[in-house]
């Protein structure tokens, strides 16, 4: 499955607007951390190595950084072992957490979530806070099978957005965290692109 995805900064009243009609699927608190090496190889190619709840995951970009990202992100998300390590070029000799260190891959962010999701028609909601940086964002994603469905479920949450007066793109938890703990990562992954203004 592929995910679109955008995250948006809610002013006040806004995530009670939104939830006019959505249905609660859960909430659920978790860790993630992140994983790159001293030169951001991964980060700056928006690769996203983590493990949640000590469990690896990795998404991967489906569209180019810069101009054409402008709308929403959009990843495939591996959870398998063998597929994570295949698409890193790792070789898994004992375990793809050994893997990960033989090639210095190392945690640069450690983020604990409070996750309120929801579930709005076809759209997805997440309302995530980061205690620990006293941050809140909320993403509106759209799960699509095919890369040829990607453009209409960019217009479906843009158009969602829209109608529920949401204006003010937002980034993500790690981009909050790399701006507040780490300007060096943070200009990088800003020169690659990765992040948009």
């Amino acid at each position: 499955m592929i995910e679109i995805e955008k995250n948006f900064d809610l002013n006040p009243g806004d995530k009670e607007a939104l939830l006019v009609g959505a249905t609660l699927i859960r909430r659920k608190s978790f860790t993630d951390i992140y994983y790159d090496n001293a030169s951001y190889n991964l980060t700056s190619r928006d690769f996203w190595l983590r493990t949640r709840d000590g469990r690896f995951e990795l998404k991967v970009p489906l569209n180019e950084t810069g101009a054409d990202r402008q709308t929403t992100d959009q990843y495939r998300e591996l959870e398998i072992d063998q597929e994570i390590a295949d698409e890193l070029d790792l070789e898994i000799k004992t375990d793809l957490a050994a893997a990960v260190v033989e090639a210095n891959y190392k945690p640069f962010a450690t983020i604990t979530t409070k996750r309120e999701s929801w579930q709005k028609g076809i759209f997805h909601l997440d309302f995530d806070e980061v205690s620990d940086m006293n941050y809140t964002t909320m993403e509106v994603e759209i799960m699509v099978a095919d890369e040829k469905q990607i453009s209409e479920a960019e217009k479906l949450i843009l158009d969602f957005a829209k109608q529920h007066n949401i204006f003010n793109p937002g980034h993500g938890k790690v981009i909050e965290y790399l701006l507040k703990n780490n300007p060096d990562h943070h200009r990088v992954l800003k020169v690659s692109g990765v992040i948009r203004d």
